[in-house]
């Protein structure tokens, strides 16, 4: 047999274009609303309840069935099993049945022949309430001790005594908004009727399995009889984890109970109501000090509004006190994350799933410690790095693969950094209305799930006799270059170009028991189960070529000019065909599980995550005191990705990440009124960052270093890491707003996102002294 070369010492590779660039560009790209809609095609639209919390007393649909082009009307009684689209608690209705958690929550569902006719019909349900008294923020949940779960408590050493005993101590408080995933490809399911009651469902969604599975159970049919596949998506960000399972479930249930197609294609509106956001923190602590700025003890409390639901918050609460230290060690630190239930939409997954909360809290508290002592804040944050005799997480695991002080060194030296701050605050002196702040801030950020058995990943390879190479996996594309980076994986297998290999949809019927692509782990687990499936294809094919010729296996070379077997060459399509004629199997599965990582909840110790990817980031900006308008002047970033499976697609994951990590910290505002509806429900209300907000100077390098861990070619993951380098520009408007009351030794009083509003507040309270 021949010698199983590993993973890590895979080539590597040059940065290729996304495998659907081309069809991006020309509009050729099948997304799941462009597949041909078969004759007699439903179309899907909720009933939505205008209450927060209430008793359903009764639903009149008479003039929701009598509208033109309805078809059908189903309630949860129609449901012929659970009506339950939940991940995890079975606490998320398909369709609410006598109660409502939430403005906008599904109550009942039209099927119509054309989507406007379903809409125009949903809005005509007559339903009478007996309204409840609504909790919609995190105060008014806390008054009325209402938790998805008991509060969460992680800890080292004696933060009590060593606040006590701290040479400088500090409290502060403030709050970070959520975020609308705002992909470009809203909700969307096709849903075919098959034989026997089976059921094939096209679906927007990072999760095939457990949209096939929830389906499963709703019309009480085996995971067998129930078909979900994915092409690609026009972006996810966390947003399609779970919250695809409602759409899909609806336009499967349409398919079963009439026996035709079925498709629910969301309304931009109804989706931002409807659909899952970030979490919204607030953040409390209590920190002491040294003169250098050395952190001796911690005491953060973190309160998050999780929503009407469970969905994932206790996962997602557990990273952002996981992302709690982010690249700093703090001997004695008590972390208490409170998980607050409410009447609003349920929070969900969002890109970074709670380590960006995590990680702004305790970059806020090292702003206020900087502040305290009039030192620059990346100095604090240089003495706090974890290093040699601290590298030890409040949890336990120690940070072994730590190159945060060399990324930090280099970034500090190529940006300029001092020589920039020195510029910005004679900037500073000199202009009485525009002020400027600059900040570097780093990242450290947990790669794995940290529910340990999502960690797996399934592959299938085939090999045709003309050479040519399919491959099927677990993963999903959502945009983020995922197939074309397994394409380049399995092709150097083989060692032929991966315009060879074609990459096909993601089908539960292919690839079975999948995890959803999220948690930055789409090219590790899936990247390592297509690599082993393809090098049992190639162990077999080196195995035949060595009987076929009598010559040893390790005298069978795979090579880009061809496959050398003793003297001789021959073409990869020359080998599939011997090897097929001689009746060697080409096809294999593959199967990867990441090794290493154990975790302990009960306990909040292990080793939760397989390594750490690390980044820093410069941004400088300049605020209007008049206004309270921001615009950021210039960015540079200096990233880990490892040895990268493919340079071009990791930059515009940076670059991309930090943007929306910009928005989320700066635009991007959710505006719930007293009765709990969103009114920041479309484009028109809800300013995402564009073209005109990137940095007209905007920098980003790989750090030349690779992964410590054997993941394939030595990668490290960029889906999410990139995306809290933008707390440098938060930290930077920080020390703007600061500049406007220069001598004040405090941080101004700024929340998240810092919008106009925010900073002229903040502004007015730093100046005043409060």
């Amino acid at each position: 047999m021949a010698e199983r070369d590993p993973a890590w010492k895979v080539l590597p590779k040059p940065s290729r274009p996304h495998d659907s660039a081309r069809l991006h560009v020309t509009g050729e790209a099948r997304y799941a609303d462009d597949v041909h809609e078969p004759a007699g095609m439903l179309h899907l639209a909720f009933g939505q309840s205008s209450e927060a919390r209430a008793r359903i007393v009764s639903m009149d649909l008479a003039e929701v069935r009598k509208s033109p082009g309805v078809i059908a009307v189903f309630t949860a009684a129609d449901i012929p099993g659970a009506n339950d689209v939940a991940p995890v608690a079975g606490d998320d209705q398909l369709l609410a049945d006598g109660e409502v958690a939430c403005h906008g929550q599904a109550l009942f569902l039209v099927a119509a022949t054309s989507q406007r006719a379903a809409r125009v019909a949903a809005r005509l349900g007559r339903i009478e309430y007996e309204r409840l008294a609504p909790a919609i923020t995190i105060a008014d949940a806390r008054a009325a001790g209402s938790h998805i779960e008991p509060a969460q408590r992680m800890a080292r050493g004696d933060a009590a005594t060593a606040l006590e005993g701290a040479a400088h101590r500090l409290q502060g408080r403030f709050a970070m908004g959520g975020q609308d995933h705002f992909y470009l490809e809203g909700q969307v399911a096709v849903a075919t009727p098959g034989e026997d009651g089976q059921v094939h469902v096209l679906s927007s969604t990072q999760h095939p399995s457990e949209v096939q599975h929830l389906i499963a159970h709703m019309l009480q049919l085996s995971s067998a009889d129930v078909t979900v596949e994915v092409r690609r998506m026009g972006g996810a960000f966390g947003g399609k984890e779970t919250q695809a399972a409602l759409f899909a479930a609806a336009a499967a249930l349409a398919a079963h109970r009439t026996g035709r197609p079925a498709k629910f294609r969301c309304d931009r509106d109804d989706d931002m109501v409807m659909t899952g956001k970030r979490h919204e923190f607030e953040v409390g602590y209590d920190v002491g000090f040294n003169a250098d700025g050395r952190l001796q003890g911690l005491s953060l409390h973190l309160a998050s509004r999780c929503g009407a639901s469970v969905d994932l918050s206790p996962a997602i609460n557990d990273r952002a006190m996981f992302h709690s230290d982010n690249c700093y060690y703090v001997p004695d630190v008590e972390v208490v994350s409170e998980r607050l239930k409410t009447n609003t939409v349920s929070a969900t997954a969002f890109r970074g799933f709670g380590g960006p909360q995590g990680m702004l809290a305790i970059e806020r508290v090292i702003d206020h410690v900087a502040a305290h002592l009039g030192l620059d804040p990346l100095d604090v944050r240089m003495a706090n790095l974890y290093g040699p005799g601290r590298d030890t997480t409040p949890y336990g695991m120690e940070v072994a693969d730590n190159v945060a002080p060399q990324i930090i060194a280099r970034l500090r030296a190529t940006s300029r950094y001092d020589e920039r701050a020195r510029a910005v605050a004679a900037f500073n002196v000199a202009s009485p209305v525009l002020k400027k702040g600059i900040a570097l801030t780093p990242v450290k950020f947990g790669i794995s799930f940290t529910t340990t058995h999502l960690n797996q990943a399934g592959a299938l390879v085939h090999v045709y006799a003309d050479g040519s190479i399919q491959v099927n996996h677990g993963g999903t594309e959502m945009g983020q270059g995922l197939h074309v980076k397994i394409a380049q994986v399995v092709a150097d297998v083989f060692s032929v170009s991966p315009d060879l290999v074609r990459i096909t949809s993601t089908r539960t019927d292919k690839v079975p028991n999948t995890s959803a692509t999220a948690a930055s782990s789409g090219a590790d687990l899936n990247g390592m189960a297509a690599y082993n499936a393809a090098m049992t294809i190639r162990e077999r094919l080196c195995a035949f070529l060595s009987r076929a010729y009598a010559v040893g296996e390790s005298e069978v070379h795979f090579t880009p000019g061809g496959v050398l077997v003793g003297g001789q060459t021959l073409a990869f399509g020359q080998v599939a065909r011997k090897a097929h004629i001689g009746r060697i199997s080409l096809s294999s599965t593959g199967y990867y599980a990441t090794p290493g990582i154990e975790y302990d909840r009960s306990v909040f110790k292990g080793r939760p995550f397989y390594y750490f990817a690390y980044g820093a980031a410069v941004s400088e900006v300049v605020i209007d005191t008049l206004t309270g308008e921001h615009r950021v002047l210039a960015v540079d970033i200096l990233h880990d990705v490892g040895r990268s499976l493919n340079p071009a697609i990791d930059m515009g994951q940076i670059e991309g990440g930090f943007i929306q990590g910009q928005g989320w910290l700066t635009s991007e505002e959710l505006v719930y009124d007293a009765k709990g509806r969103l009114l920041t429900h479309s484009p028109a209300t809800y300013k995402i960052p564009t073209a005109s907000d990137r940095p007209g100077h905007f920098t980003i390098e790989l750090w030349d270093g690779e992964n410590v861990e054997p993941t394939i070619n030595r990668s490290k993951a960029v889906g999410e890491p990139p995306f809290m380098l933008a707390i440098s520009v938060f930290s930077a408007l920080n020390r703007a707003v600061a500049a406007a009351a220069p001598g004040r030794r405090t941080i101004p009083p700024l929340d998240a996102p810092a919008t106009p509003e925010r900073v002229l507040c903040a502004i007015a309270a730093h100046g005043a002294g409060e």
